[in-house]
């Protein structure tokens, strides 16, 4: 993986948090990403090009007027003011190499002194099996803070660790095995797409379950803020994942100076995301 710095930038040490997406169901991390870089007013330093990514390209993606900038797979921005460096991921993973980038990526963010990182991701509602929406959007977690992935301070927050998380599961020993550089005996197929997993094997499946073990392995401090979720329209998702992030980095969404829900600014982007609403005629 090689960072390509935009012309007259460079990476802040004065950033030591790293925020970036894990894709997954419905997109939440990514659309909750594009809140936080365009809502902290965060300067777009340069990109990441890793051979793992798969190439996409489009128009300038946070406005507030379009000005014709390319838009690519892997962009790096750092907010000063927050302390913070995001890495915006636009576009999904080679098939099979999801362990690979992780590792590049964890080398990426150990090579420029960050120290703690948060990954922000969605999980599929159908696979919830003690649903409690008594109380809105509800946020789950892991971190490396303690060997079972628990966190004080997620904790007073009230959020729940996930209990699927778990160090002894299989394809959770592998994830931590590979990550770390050990050698692994495959007990049977793991990662094949193609074949239907069991529940067990699900959220170890998923990308921030490589990216968590492949930070864990470097010796960064990393916490995954998760929310379930479907396909649809998850704009109201990532407000709520957006803001979990928010809570858990000290961050007041009421210091933006946006005009949206209580201060974010809305990424130019979103205009198009779902298209123009229903000619309201046809009702």
């Amino acid at each position: 993986m090689e960072f390509v710095a935009e012309q007259g930038k460079q990476i802040h040490s004065d950033c030591p948090t790293l925020v970036l997406p894990a894709l997954s169901i419905g997109n939440v991390g990514q659309l909750a990403l594009d809140l936080l870089i365009s809502s902290t007013g965060a300067d777009r330093i340069g990109f990441l090009d890793d051979p793992h990514v798969l190439p996409c390209v489009g128009n300038d993606a946070y406005g507030p007027l379009p000005q014709g900038t390319l838009a690519l797979p892997l962009e790096v921005y750092d907010s000063v003011s927050s302390s913070l460096t995001f890495i915006q991921q636009r576009s999904p993973i080679v098939k099979g190499m999801m362990i690979e980038f992780a590792k590049n990526l964890a080398d990426f963010a150990v090579s420029t002194g960050k120290t703690h990182v948060v990954v922000l991701s969605s999980l599929d509602f159908g696979k919830w099996k003690k649903v409690d929406m008594s109380s809105g959007l509800q946020i789950h977690y892991i971190s490396s803070t303690n060997a079972d992935g628990t966190d004080v301070n997620c904790e007073n927050i009230g959020w729940k660790k996930l209990l699927e998380q778990n160090p002894l599961q299989r394809r959770w020993k592998y994830l931590s095995n590979i990550a770390e550089g050990n050698d692994v005996v495959e007990e049977g197929p793991l990662f094949d797409d193609g074949l239907e997993e069991e529940d067990e094997d699900y959220y170890a499946s998923l990308p921030f379950a490589a990216l968590f073990s492949c930070f864990k392995a470097r010796g960064l401090k990393v916490t995954c803020l998760l929310c379930y979720c479907s396909e649809g329209d998850n704009i109201p998702d990532s407000f709520g994942l957006a803001e979990a992030a928010c809570e858990f980095l000290s961050l007041n969404p009421n210091s933006f100076h946006g005009d949206e829900n209580g201060g974010w600014v809305i990424p130019l982007s979103w205009k198009s995301v779902y298209g123009p609403p229903a000619d309201m005629a046809l009702f």
